[in-house]
């Protein structure tokens, strides 16, 4: 199974753009900062995770600095890439 959930804040959302079918994608960065315990320590963990939204998804009221949790798949940037991008299908402000 491929599911991804993350919290964090949204650092980055680029213009509104649409897919040679006509549907419309949005790119964000979303800053995640977090302490997990690990082997029984705590630990700081901070990432940066690129991800899209396509389709009706698109029109969530998103602002750059909004706290969302959003949950989704990972999958390659391109064909060619190594690079994970998180594909959301459910957003929620926080």
């Amino acid at each position: 199974m491929n599911k991804l959930v993350l919290s964090g804040r949204i650092k980055k959302i680029e213009p509104l753009r649409y897919t040679p079918p006509g549907l419309p994608l949005l790119s964000l960065v979303i800053e995640h900062a977090a302490e997990n315990i690990e082997a029984g320590m705590k630990r700081k963990v901070e990432c940066e995770m690129n991800a899209v939204a396509i389709g009706e998804i698109t029109n969530a009221p998103l602002t750059e600095g909004n706290h969302i949790q959003a949950t989704g798949f990972l999958a390659k940037r391109s064909v060619n890439s190594t690079q994970l991008v998180l594909h959301i299908q459910h957003i929620e402000q926080l």
